[in-house]
């Protein structure tokens, strides 16, 4: 089954193009600046990649290209569009209407299009995606796939905020979680890898790169994750500040005449690795100025690490243990002295990584438990748009509307 994976911005548009039987990534590319100056389409693997400049006014003109690229005589990877058999959307927010990947009808683009209150700078933009796929190719199914679903068989008690309950009720504030995808990817080679289904497992999975977050997940089903309302809360990361004491903001609003806009964007663009180190968001150019001497680099380096620590802590005694934990995305894969520091100190736990093989551990799938660890350890890469391909075949093989997690 091959399936085109779609994730649509407000100005872009990324797709990949997947054998879902034989795991191969067929094509893939990115559309960018849609709707503005200097558009160009970037398409290929690897080293045979190319760069189009081309008109894109619209989305549906950006999907366009895409499609003819697809099928064009010299650097086409299918002979017909036919040979697609179903189209999956990445959507960032599904609030609390969706437990699982669901087939796209009007009703559920209604319900997308609500969400676009809690992610305004994304749903509304991938229901342009959606739409222009549909005109383009309305006679295959087209699948929702949400960053929030595996998340939402958190329980009330950790997913509550203690404000007022009314703006729950009004505005549906409470914690949602984010990078849902990854997580459910890692967490489902874990099962593999170990033979211990999920549903017998204490798993924490570690999505750590620019943007970070770890979730809980116990005998397979989350029961709580460290991003909240939005992406900004729980760790420390390239640019958010992560969990702060609120009265910050409105103290800092007060005292420097910041507006709720700007001081947004402040949390979410100019905190983080970069604020404390004021070197990057980078967490290797900030490694690499703590190595040269500089003290908030290293004051940076190591409170990501401390946060991360905080949390695996924090979430093996919300479940009463842990049986697996797994390291990925940019640094979790990557990173083998952040994966060393980040597990320093937790032996009292069980937990006991081999540095030999975390060393050798870079961007590739292998276990770093350590002799007489109670605790398996795994860095395993991830990779979002397999799963949301693995989501969209099972909707469509098995004749579903909705995927429940």
């Amino acid at each position: 089954m091959k399936v085109l994976v779609v994730n649509a911005g407000s100005s872009s548009l990324k797709y990949q193009l997947i054998d879902v039987e034989s795991h191969k990534v067929l094509a893939k590319g990115l559309c960018d600046r849609i709707g503005a100056d200097g558009p160009f389409l970037k398409h290929g693997i690897d080293k045979d990649e190319i760069v189009i400049h081309c008109d894109l006014k619209t989305h549906k003109e950006a999907i366009e290209q895409v499609l003819a690229l697809l099928v064009d005589k010299d650097r086409g990877v299918i002979k017909s569009l036919k040979e697609i058999d179903a189209c999956g959307h990445r959507i960032v927010h599904g609030g609390e209407f969706f437990h699982g990947a669901v087939l796209i009808n009007d009703e559920v683009k209604e319900h997308i299009d609500e969400c676009a209150i809690l992610a305004p700078l994304h749903n509304k933009a991938h229901l342009m995606g959606i739409n222009g796929c549909q005109e383009l190719m309305p006679d295959i199914p087209h699948i929702a796939v949400f960053d929030t679903a595996f998340h939402q068989t958190m329980p009330p008690m950790a997913y509550m905020y203690a404000i007022p309950y009314e703006y729950y009720e009004k505005y549906k504030i409470r914690r949602y979680g984010f990078h849902g995808t990854s997580h459910k990817y890692v967490a489902g080679r874990v099962a593999e890898l170990t033979g211990v289904p999920l549903s017998a497992q204490k798993v924490i999975t570690c999505h750590l790169g620019n943007g970070s977050s770890l979730a809980a997940i116990k005998n397979g089903k989350v029961i709580d994750t460290s991003m909240g309302f939005t992406p900004l809360a729980g760790l420390v990361m390239g640019s958010r500040c992560g969990n702060i004491d609120p009265s910050i903001v409105t103290f800092l609003m007060e005292k420097e005449n910041i507006s709720p806009r700007r001081m947004t964007d402040i949390m979410n663009k100019e905190s983080g690795l970069l604020a404390i180190s004021g070197v990057s968001n980078d967490v290797r150019d900030v490694e690499k100025a703590a190595d040269a001497g500089n003290e908030r680099a290293r004051r940076a380096y190591d409170t990501y690490a401390y946060r991360v620590r905080q949390y695996i802590g924090q979430y093996a005694a919300s479940m009463g243990g842990v049986d697996t934990i797994v390291f990925t995305a940019g640094i979790g894969e990557n990173s083998s002295r952040m994966r060393s520091i980040m597990t320093e100190g937790l032996e009292f736990m069980g937990i006991k990584i081999d540095e030999e093989k975390n060393k050798q551990a870079r961007g590739v799938e292998m276990e770093i438990t350590g002799e007489g660890s109670k605790v398996r350890v795994f860095v395993i890469p991830t990779n979002e748009e397999y799963m949301i391909a693995l989501d969209t075949k099972k909707i469509v093989t098995e004749g579903l509307t909705e995927l429940e997690e």
